[in-house]
């Protein structure tokens, strides 16, 4: 990243050197050092003026603008909009002038520049010195901001402007907040937001979403402070500066949106919050919002010994996770970039169920995840309206590809249309939430109407062939999306059959207005009929799955024999070249094994691994994850660490060079479970117990989490040859530790493991 030197620091992530010239490391940096607590959030955008390149945002949750579709060729089907996550105003800003020369980085020499995110405290702060141009004035400058976890409609920022050299000087500090902002990714370079209300007298914004109508309202207090001259409440201060004098301004923003204020209210509750955050001082605010983060971090932390580029990935991987969903709040859901970015738009992919469910489910508690699933079950009806826009009927359900509201609102066909898989990642997560708890009661809550849904869409999905005599599914992208319009995606047919008969043994014991018993036979009819396609592999007569029909008509190739410097292909070729080539995106028959372990035998698990692991891009984050998981399961430990790594660091490390777009959040919780599930062998078995059959890679000397199983809060502790585990809250809890039952209780216990 240009002249930049990234530190590795367990806790912490520190940025050292600053060029303006590297435009893509600047915006990377801005994703990196994000900060957000679950209802709002934003980039690492200097707070003082910037004319270098930079990517602006700051978002707030469920505050969204439904874009008009752009296609150059209308297709019935498609959504009439992709609803976009806002660019709302900017909050933080502060603008300075030094004897009349404004502070602007991309002109200043910049000396000792430092950037940290203490990931502990979920404060951002940023130190340097700056020489400005005309005047050749030395100024230093520390900035520290939070986005309060304590309180989640605020965000404060103090800033302290020293003046080092140059003769005295006048210094204007304003603190502001601008709301002519727009989305990058705006489809008609039109912006979403239009003034609403202006208040100078009460220093509030209020800004109104176009077509959505949301109002969002920013109130602004300051506290500045020249030597021993304090001043409450004024937004442009001046004073005259000597050499070694400073200026300190603090600043507190309340947003308030009428997602949770009436409109009249707004700039009330938002002033609100910023003259109690200006009383307290900036010192207070900090304290309230690092004891909100220690109670985040209690249940959640991964402590790896003796590899410190692992664990500071993974809690990085964590921090960002617990500031981008809290559960606070039923109507908001994992959004793939968080607040770190605007691509992507919509609130939900099918990663939340099949990757984030499973990290808050064992560190927040079944609370927490019971949202997620609720926010799914609100959304029924919408789902059973998407299915019938592309023809179904009888309350068959399609979930979203993409969405805000449970409408889908994405616009690319084979997605759109053809991406179905994310159905059965839904009922997966009912399945995985009922066999991780133990508690059956969320079906009988609104859990068996959602599968009902999906049994029925798939059910008219399939097509009997005459010709093969089975069921198939035709046209459809599976995960990997490298391949586009495919029959019999081994994964996509699979979890459809899966579906089929869970649905039908759930109808049996809840009893879900309109299903028949002939209709039920019909799901497992289709369910036992359906073509699982398989490839022989050697002499011997074993098989793997085949990816889909025809992928042996390709040519097949390795991922290693492609150049360096082609890589990402993405980025390098056609997308004709790319369907055409044998290669994958990501984990597309491999999600499926890491699904339902329990299904197959290890050999048959690493025989498929073998096969197409070496064939696979990793060119989506979802991928390197499952691939470390099963590489832990059969064995193959090098490997898993190399995905590990590769998972872990996605981001800091920027593999797939996206990071100044936005984070890749909803994989971050993949990295939670290559380490939990993958090295720490943690896993529900479908007998519902506990299972831990640790591997720990070579060189981490321990590894320990804790994890919340059916009303225990478990402690474990690993070692190489030993496990240690215990119940925090003294609720008892049973599990299989290298084979053997136990049970945990008050008392740790520590088991010799071979």
């Amino acid at each position: 990243m240009g002249d930049c030197r990234w530190e590795t620091d367990p806790w912490k992530i520190v940025e050292t050197g600053f060029d303006a010239r590297d435009g893509r490391a600047c915006r990377a940096a801005e994703s990196l050092f994000s900060l957000g607590n679950g209802a709002m959030g934003g980039r690492a955008n200097f707070e003082e003026y910037f004319g270098g390149e930079s990517l602006q945002g700051n978002y707030i949750g469920g505050v969204y603008y439904p874009d008009k579709t752009r296609v150059g060729w209308w297709k019935n089907g498609y959504p009439e909009y992709f609803a976009k996550v806002l660019n709302s105003a900017f909050w933080p800003g502060m603008d300075l002038y030094i004897g009349g020369e404004r502070l602007d980085l991309a002109v200043c020499e910049v000396e000792g520049f430092r950037r940290e995110l203490d990931m502990r405290r979920g404060l951002l702060t940023r130190e340097f010195t700056a020489v400005l141009p005309q005047s050749g004035a030395r100024v230093a400058i520390e900035a520290r901001r939070v986005v309060s976890m304590a309180e989640v409609e605020l965000g404060a920022v103090a800033y302290r402007l020293t003046l080092l050299s140059g003769g005295d000087a006048e210094v204007v500090a304003t603190a502001f907040v601008e709301g002519d902002v727009r989305n990058e990714d705006a489809n008609y370079d039109e912006k979403f937001w239009e003034l609403s209300d202006l208040d100078r007298e009460r220093c509030a914004l209020t800004m109104r979403t176009r077509k959505t109508g949301f109002e969002v309202c920013w109130g602004q207090r300051t506290r500045v402070r020249y030597g021993e001259v304090a001043v409450v409440g004024e937004n442009v201060s001046a004073a005259e500066l000597g050499a070694g004098q400073s200026v300190v301004v603090e600043k507190f923003v309340g947003v308030a949106s009428s997602l949770n204020h009436p409109a009249g209210e707004l700039v009330d509750a938002a002033c609100r919050v910023a003259e109690r955050a200006c009383g307290a001082g900036f010192e207070a605010v900090l304290a309230a919002h690092e004891r909100a983060w220690a109670e985040r971090w209690k249940g959640c932390d991964v402590v790896i010994g003796g590899d410190e580029r692992a664990q500071q990935g993974i809690r990085f991987c964590i921090y960002q996770l617990l500031q981008t969903y809290t559960g606070r709040d039923a109507r908001l859901n994992v959004g793939p970039k968080g607040f770190t970015g605007e691509k992507y738009g919509g609130s939900t992919y099918w990663d939340t169920e099949a990757y984030c469910l499973p990290f808050y489910l064992a560190t927040c508690g079944e609370e927490v995840a019971r949202q997620l699933l609720l926010y799914r079950y609100r959304q029924l009806p919408q789902a059973i309206e998407n299915a019938e826009k592309l023809g179904f009927s009888d309350g068959a359900a399609l979930y979203p590809m993409v969405t805000m509201t449970g409408e889908e609102c994405h616009n690319e066909w084979e997605i759109t249309f053809e991406e179905i898989h994310r159905n059965g990642a839904i009922a997966y997560a009912i399945y995985n939430f009922c066999r991780y708890t133990g508690r059956q009661d969320y079906l009988s809550e609104g859990g068996a109407e959602v599968l009902v849904g999906i049994a029925r869409f798939w059910a008219q999905r399939a097509t009997w062939s005459e010709p093969k005599g089975r069921y198939v599914i035709l046209g459809v992208t599976g995960p990997n999306e490298y391949e586009n319009n495919v029959n019999n995606n081994w994964y996509t047919n699979y979890l459809a059959t899966w579906c089929l008969r869970y649905a039908a043994e759930v109808v049996e014991r809840v009893a879900v207005p309109g299903v028949t018993a002939r209709e039920r036979e019909r799901w497992v009819e289709i369910a036992e009929g359906m073509l699982l396609p398989e490839l022989v592999v050697n002499e011997a007569g074993e098989t793997i799955f085949l990816q889909q029909e025809g992928y042996m008509d390709k040519e097949q190739r390795r991922a290693a024999d492609i150049p360096a410097e082609q890589r990402p292909i993405n980025q390098h070729w056609s997308w004709d070249r790319i369907l055409r080539s044998c290669f994958i995106k990501q984990a597309d028959v491999l999600q499926g094994l890491y699904f339902f372990q329990e299904h197959f035998d290890r050999e048959v698990i690493a025989r498929n691994f073998d096969f197409y692991e070496p064939r696979t891009v990793h060119e989506s984050s979802l991928s390197p994850c499952v691939h470390s998981i099963l590489a832990s399961l059969t064995g193959r430990a090098e490997k898993a660490y190399e995905l590990y790594l590769r998972t872990v660091r996605l981001d800091l490390d920027d593999y797939n060079r996206e990071v100044h777009e936005g984070l890749h959040i909803t994989s971050m919780a993949g990295s939670w479970l290559s380490v939990v599930e993958g090295f720490g062998g943690v896993r529900v078995g479908g007998d519902g117990r506990l299972r831990i059959e640790p591997r720990l890679p070579e060189g981490w000397s321990s590894l320990a989490f804790r994890i919340h199983y059916r009303g225990a809060i478990l402690s474990v502790a690993i070692r190489p040859g030993e496990v240690a585990v215990g119940s925090e809250n003294a609720a008892k809890a049973e599990m299989v530790i290298d084979g053997n039952l136990y049970e945990i209780g008050n008392e740790k216990i520590t088991v010799k493991i071979g």
